[in-house]
């Protein structure tokens, strides 16, 4: 690997984000600037009718570039598979435009699959998390509904719904190429693909918050959730999954992170 190769490539999904997306790229690019290899940021705009793509294209240049890629077809989850499909990096994976999740466990994310983890899954169910939510009782019951419902399809993780996933870039590409899934239960197939394949997923706990402005409703978008899920299951009974192959463990200077996340979480909406 060159030493200009992009090691890590973070995709950032976004629809009608231009207000929110600034203090995003400042708070991510330092992050990814802080772990010493080459990173990058790939920022999906979802069909926006705001400037998310001007905010995109005027970010200041800086050590960790960012890019933009356009993805006409409505749904998180075809933008995060745009970028995904779109990377060269050695890893890939993605995070929400609102940084519910506190970027400062990106460390973590690198060494463990420089380490040789598969995939990274962050977990809000995860003893270890720190979770600050503001979440309805229905939209938590629901919650825990829909996790004895997921798994039925991912047997290896405790959350799938927490937006921060990262892959080595072949597992990547087996897992999100074909995806059917475009909604908020995109993640049940992509990890669900991941885990017939034979990944080895690593779940790790995350500091998140509910940030105000989600795009999911517990009425317009729960009951769909399930209706995916079953679909998604039934898809994945029928899929022939081609086995992930080893990977040799590389070295890379990853440094460690000492801020905690406090910077982030001051800054945060």
């Amino acid at each position: 690997m060159s030493s200009d190769a992009v090691v890590l490539d973070v995709v950032v999904p976004a629809f009608n984000e231009a207000l929110r997306l600034p203090d995003t790229l400042i708070l991510l690019r330092a992050a990814l600037a802080d772990l010493g290899v080459p990173c990058r940021v790939t920022v999906v705009d979802n069909a926006s009718t705001d400037r998310t793509s001007a905010v995109v294209t005027g970010a200041p240049s800086g050590p960790v570039p960012v890019r933009l890629l356009w993805c006409g077809e409505p749904g998180k989850g075809f933008a995060v598979r745009t970028g995904v499909l779109a990377s060269d990096a050695r890893y890939v994976g993605f995070c929400d435009a609102d940084l519910a999740t506190a970027p400062h466990a990106l460390g973590q994310v690198l060494n463990l699959l420089v380490e040789g983890a598969d995939a990274v899954v962050g977990s809000r169910a995860h003893p270890e998390s720190v979770v600050e939510e503001r979440h309805s009782l229905l939209r938590r019951w629901g919650a825990v509904a829909f996790r004895g419902t997921v798994r039925q399809v991912v047997r290896t993780v405790g959350e799938t719904q927490c937006g921060f996933k990262f892959f080595r870039i072949d597992v990547a590409r087996r897992a999100f190429a074909p995806l059917r899934c475009g909604g908020f239960a995109f993640d049940v197939e992509v990890l669900g693909r991941a885990e017939r394949s034979g990944a080895r997923l690593v779940e790790i706990p995350v500091r998140w918050v509910d940030v105000p402005g989600s795009r999911f409703s517990p009425v317009r978008h729960g009951w769909q959730s399930f209706v995916d899920v079953a679909k998604i299951r039934w898809r994945l009974r029928r899929a022939d999954v081609a086995p992930v192959a080893p990977m040799p463990v590389v070295t890379l200077p990853v440094t460690a992170d000492v801020s905690g996340g406090a910077a982030t979480i001051g800054l945060r909406p």
